[in-house]
């Protein structure tokens, strides 16, 4: 299979992020709630920091992730995938008992942009990763770089102009999210994945020192004893790729040897995707996308390394 790359200056502009929602959660205990919930060290975020979090079911199972940062001493934002935002605020709002601790969506107050390339670099004046800054109304949110392209995350609200950048292809901006490697939980994920096994922990979503929350035991396990057998990979394909589809070895038909993550299909290039498949799948055979008759699967590095000795 050949394989052809988008070129960056298709990755230059703003595109509004309609699959993204925004939950705020305030009150005096809101870093003590969060805490006690999610993957990450929710108390040591300072000001002007962002995090990636995931949010688990008791057996360990991701239910959705997060990119979150505090907008003040007593309130957070939360980005996660849109069509999770109403169960989870649910979930999480059952769990705030007598904790002074509130959680709403309000994504009909504040809308998600994505921006990428040189024209957002100047316009933001600056990137580091996982820092957050405030650009008049918005707050900015640097992601970490996909194939050298720069990128953030814009939420503004929603009676504010849009960021003055050129129209950037929504495609293209999911294709620098594929290729960045940072897995986004989306509803036909949802509780398919224990962190470690789309690499969370590698990108910064987990706290091994954090204490508890749901979950934790699980994922700490994992960590601790034993060999991880599963692991998010990086993919090309020719196929029509989509969240939660099955992928197949040639060796073993009978059943899926992994799931697709994310996937993006830009017009510049192939399809690309990371789909989470059992190591051992990778030592020989070939890997297919829905069935073993399915669009052949092409490994592509991806932007950092896997530490799991030979699959490394």
């Amino acid at each position: 299979m050949a394989i052809t790359a988008a070129t960056n200056n298709a990755f230059d502009g703003a595109v509004r992020l309609t699959d993204w929602s925004l939950l705020r959660a305030s009150g005096a205990d809101a870093a003590a709630f969060l805490q006690g919930q999610l993957t990450q060290d929710i108390v040591a975020l300072q000001p002007g920091q962002a995090g990636l979090s995931g949010y688990c079911s008791a057996k360990g199972r991701l239910l959705a992730s997060f990119v979150v940062w505090r907008v003040r001493d007593e309130e957070f934002g939360l980005l996660c995938s849109a069509d999770l935002a109403a169960a989870v605020r649910k979930r999480l709002s059952m769990y705030v008992l007598r904790a002074r601790c509130r959680v709403d969506d309000v994504s009909t107050e504040w809308l998600v942009f994505g921006l990428a390339g040189p024209s957002a670099t100047r316009w933001s004046g600056g990137h580091e990763a996982w820092r957050t800054r405030q650009q008049g109304v918005a707050w900015l949110i640097a992601l970490p770089a996909a194939e050298h392209v720069l990128r953030w995350l814009c939420v503004q609200p929603a009676d504010a102009q849009p960021p003055p950048l050129p129209v950037l292809d929504a495609q293209a901006w999911r294709h620098l999210e594929v290729m960045s490697g940072v897995p986004r939980i989306v509803a036909a994920t949802a509780e398919q994945f224990v962190p470690q096994m789309i690499n969370f922990e590698l990108v910064g979503g987990v706290h091994f020192q954090k204490g508890c929350y749901p979950g934790q035991e699980v994922v700490a396990r994992s960590q601790y004893r034993g060999t991880i057998k599963r692991r998010m990979i990086l993919f090309a394909t020719t196929g029509s790729p989509r969240p939660g589809q099955e992928v197949f070895h040639s060796g073993d038909p009978a059943q899926p040897a992994g799931m697709v993550v994310n996937a993006a299909a830009f017009p510049a290039s192939d399809a690309r995707l990371l789909a989470e498949v059992k190591l051992a799948a990778l030592d020989s055979g070939t890997l297919h996308l829905g069935s073993v008759d399915g669009p052949p699967l092409q490994r592509l590095p991806l932007p950092y390394p896997i530490v799991d000795a030979a699959h490394a």
